[in-house]
């Protein structure tokens, strides 16, 4: 039987990242106690158990990979948005 010697957890999704920006990412992710790793191939891996989960996992990385102007326009828009909230 031959065993594998590689570094890189055989476990959680990659997740598109720049090189520079995944420790940071990892790091946000971990404060939102989602199981993530950085191996030496240089990918970032997250394990994803529930939808709210993948909802954080975007929007972390939305919020790195997004210029400022494109989270300004979008933040303007939101706050734009004539959306009614019910009042509980």
């Amino acid at each position: 039987m031959n065993k594998s010697t590689s570094t890189v957890p055989e476990w959680g999704h990659i997740v598109s990242v720049h090189q520079g920006d995944r420790w940071s990412v990892k790091h946000r992710l971990q404060e939102l106690k989602i199981p993530c790793a950085c191996p030496s191939d240089g990918t970032l891996r997250v394990k994803v158990h529930h939808p709210l989960a993948l909802v954080l996992v975007h929007s972390v990385v939305r919020r790195f990979t997004l210029s400022r102007q494109v989270g300004v326009d979008w933040l303007e828009r939101c706050w734009g948005t004539k959306v009614a909230c019910p009042n509980h």
